[in-house]
């Protein structure tokens, strides 16, 4: 049989103020056909299925028009587990309509371990596959808080107690298994970051618990496991170097950090309990781009873009040892008529030289009009006692700038 693992989608998800439906929308439709073309029969969905807890309607449409289509495919069965972003409640109220379409919907740790084993049937109604469908195990959910407990003991509760949830849920399935009296798969799923896993700077990857110590080590995982499909961490990769054990990640780059990533899903293609499987790439359906440099290098890859007709969104890093103020004005003069845009701007050297960067990570974008000119100030030495008058100054600019601006648009906002 063949199983599809992906995980990961956060529908709904911005990038830096940019709306990302059209991407999320080819994706799913790009998922539909190759679920036909492949003839999977299971398809695997190891959490954060939409970015936040509250998805707008626009994120659930996609959602649930999905689901409707994907009997169409000939996929038979469909298994949802909620993610550390995914909300239990909103993901479970759905539930029982979805069972009636064979999407199975966990959402979290169930009191009896067993309601989290899932038997999957043929069409003629045999066993074909056992799912240990295990969701995000939320702290709240796996140890009780005692007063006074250090963090190094909460940490040492909480894996036990993650550790011993797998074994418990794994032990269930390999009991039914083993009274079925055939040798059918059994695939666990879990949505969590596991010890080695690897991450990329903004891909918004969120530590999952308090405490350095509580990355999950691949020994919890017993070894009747004859696949493991895993969510959290967005590149694709394996678990301790085993082909059945992995990260599908995500299926679209989440930040300018992914940009360079190949995306894929993984096939899983069983013969008995013998897993193959393969990566199969996810298509572009937006270029991002990450161009770091000086003002010569910067340029001339923009100029590269609007020769070749890109439409990609970019994240500018300005290096250069120039301070330049006028940056912005600068690269829209570039792409002035192009399909490029522009969502990010690090203008390192106007942070360091002109603002005090107090951090490596601070950039521009993490301050407003009005700490930026007391940074300046600041930086500069303004005496303390100048800077109430300049501070007034300074917001009687501002306000007139966005009086005018105001009258320029007509519309009664700034532009």
């Amino acid at each position: 049989m063949k199983i599809l693992h992906t995980s990961d989608w956060h529908l709904g998800r911005t990038l830096f103020g940019q709306q990302r439906t059209a991407e999320f929308e080819a994706f799913l439709t790009w998922l539909l056909k190759t679920l036909q073309a492949q003839q999977v029969e299971v398809l695997l969905v190891a959490g954060d299925i939409f970015d936040t807890t509250t998805p707008s309607n626009r994120a659930q449409q996609l959602y649930y028009r999905f689901l409707c289509q994907v009997a169409q495919t000939g996929c038979r069965h469909v298994v949802i587990t909620a993610g550390n972003h995914d909300s239990p409640s909103f993901l479970a109220a759905p539930r029982e309509l979805l069972r009636h379409l064979n999407v199975h919907v966990l959402t979290q740790a169930e009191e009896d371990p067993g309601a989290e084993v899932l038997e999957l049937l043929t069409t003629d109604g045999q066993p074909e596959l056992l799912v240990c469908a295990v969701p995000y195990l939320r702290d709240r959910d796996m140890r009780s808080a005692e007063a006074g407990e250090s963090i190094a003991a909460k940490e040492t509760k909480l894996l036990a107690a993650i550790r011993r949830h797998y074994a418990e849920v794994v032990a269930i399935a390999a009991s039914r298994r083993q009274q079925l009296a055939t040798e059918i798969p059994l695939v666990a799923m879990g949505h969590l970051f596991a010890a080695g896993g690897q991450t990329v700077e903004g891909d918004g990857v969120r530590e999952l618990y308090v405490g350095s110590l509580a990355h999950i080590s691949a020994g919890i995982f017993p070894p009747e496991i004859d696949y493991l499909a895993l969510g959290h961490l967005h590149l694709p990769q394996q678990l301790k170097g085993q082909a059945t054990m992995r990260y599908s990640g995500s299926p679209l780059p989440m930040g300018f950090g992914e940009a360079r990533q190949q995306k894929s899903v993984c096939l899983i293609d069983f013969d008995g309990r013998r897993a193959q499987v393969a990566q199969l790439k996810v298509p572009v359906f937006r270029s991002l781009e990450s161009i770091c440099g000086d003002w010569g290098q910067i340029s001339r890859r923009l100029l590269e873009l609007v020769a070749g007709g890109s439409d990609a969104w970019l994240e500018i890093v300005y290096t250069g040892s120039e301070v330049m103020t006028d940056l912005r004005e600068r690269l829209d003069d570039v792409i002035a008529g192009s399909t490029l845009e522009i969502l990010r701007i690090k203008n390192k050297r106007v942070l360091e030289r002109v603002l005090g960067q107090q951090s490596r990570e601070e950039t521009l974008d993490d301050l407003d009009v009005q700490q930026v000119f007391a940074r300046c100030l600041a930086e500069h030495q303004v005496p303390e006692s100048q800077r109430a008058e300049l501070l007034a100054c300074y917001q009687l600019v501002l306000n007139g700038f966005y009086e005018e601006d105001r009258h320029a648009d007509g519309q009664g906002q700034p532009s």
